[in-house]
């Protein structure tokens, strides 16, 4: 299996420094700095790529195991977000939550929640935030 990689540096103190970020892939170059992670500044952070990972990871993931069970999913999409907070004098990421929608046909509203359930737990990325306290999921039947 393929080993992926990304760099990031940083210039300055945390207060005032900047970094930039890119995907060796060359998919995704981007700045951020205190105010794009902590607050509500300009540029991207560590979350926000966390999150994107996570829905993109949810929607393959939930599509596999769709068709795993027997259905021909036309399409899923997830947005996830990530929640940073401080905790215990420290920062920490207390909160992932994914919205998702899918159409596929054949299923019911049950059958796409139960599947969906098992897919938060066993999608790659997911498993790697595992030690993330809260994790909430909406996934709703979409088309036919």
């Amino acid at each position: 299996m393929p080993t992926r990689t990304a760099n990031a540096a940083w210039n300055g103190n945390l207060l005032e420094g900047n970094g930039k970020v890119q995907l060796a892939g060359g998919a995704f170059e981007g700045q951020y700095n205190f105010t794009s992670r902590f607050q509500e500044g300009v540029g991207t952070n560590p979350e926000e790529l966390l999150a994107a990972a996570e829905a993109a990871c949810f929607s393959m993931a939930l599509s596999a195991d769709l068709g795993n069970a027997g259905y021909a999913p036309v399409s899923v999409e997830t947005v996830a977000n990530v929640t940073v907070e401080k905790v215990d004098g420290g920062f920490s990421i207390t909160t992932v939550k994914l919205q998702s929608q899918a159409n596929v046909p054949g299923i019911t509203q049950e059958q796409l929640q139960e599947i969906a359930n098992g897919t938060k737990k066993n999608c790659p990325v997911a498993r790697a935030l595992a030690a993330i306290p809260n994790w909430e999921l909406t996934v709703t039947l979409v088309g036919e």
